[in-house]
């Protein structure tokens, strides 16, 4: 399997797109349905409504999900009237992806009825999963994951893929084995601590000069840290790596 890149975290928006662009297909028309059980016939023609919707997405995505979509049953206590013309419509704050619901109005009918159909949508797609248990706190190297094809809608956060953007990261929480890799599991890790001697990177337009300091705050890559310069003066700077933080002018 190719290494992934972030071109997949884009393709994940994009799957994740789809799921509610599948949304207008299905409210460009309505379900029919003829004779007076019309609950029994309900799933089945969401069904293939949202099959032939998630497929029609697929296919205009450059997306390399594999989509899957489950409709579940009515509650079996309903008794629905009969109606010519049913609308599926996403409720306000529910999305199609992973456990979710769909709702069903009557528009054409001697008794206006509205329902819900639970759904549930998978996209499969590679990822890296955790193939060891991973104490918190411990720094994650390239051993401690391999590629797998797992669920991305399984979870709300979204998975991390680009292994840039992972490796040397800190595990916020346990990971267990055949966990796949998520946002809100990882922190940047610390590379240098209080008192450090840095070396001071100022940069403004058209030059660069480079200057020793004392790190007065723990460091983290990509975070604010504050320095002491030879001279005294204390700024703010952003560390960039073991030894390294820049000031911009």
């Amino acid at each position: 399997m190719a290494h992934l890149n972030n071109a997949l975290l884009s393709s994940f928006a994009s799957a994740r797109g789809a799921g509610l662009w599948l949304v207008g297909l299905l409210l460009a028309g309505g379900l029919h349905a003829q004779g007076g059980a019309v609950e029994p016939e309900l799933p089945g023609l969401t069904q293939r409504w949202v099959d032939q919707a998630v497929a029609a997405a697929q296919a205009s995505t450059s997306t390399p999900l594999r989509m899957e979509v489950s409709v579940g049953t009515l509650d079996s206590r309903l008794r629905l009237a009969a109606c010519t013309q049913v609308e599926p419509y996403l409720p306000p704050g529910i999305r199609l992806w992973g456990r979710t619901r769909l709702g069903l109005r009557c528009l054409d009918g001697a008794v206006r009825w509205n329902v819900f159909l639970p759904v549930t949508i998978k996209a499969y797609g590679p990822a890296w999963v955790v193939k060891g248990n991973v104490a918190a706190g411990a720094v994650l190297t390239a051993a401690d994951l391999i590629e797998a094809e797992v669920d991305w809608a399984q979870e709300p956060s979204a998975i991390v893929s680009d292994p840039a953007a992972w490796l040397g990261q800190v595990a916020t929480r346990p990971l267990s084995t055949g966990q796949a890799l998520r946002q809100g599991m990882l922190r940047p890790a610390q590379v240098f601590a209080a008192g450090t001697q840095v070396r001071v990177l100022a940069q403004g337009p058209g030059f660069q000069i480079t200057s020793d300091g004392q790190a007065l705050s723990a460091g983290v890559v990509g975070q604010a840290t504050r320095v002491k310069m030879d001279n005294g003066r204390i700024t703010t700077a952003t560390v960039l790596d073991l030894r390294t933080v820049r000031v911009d002018l």
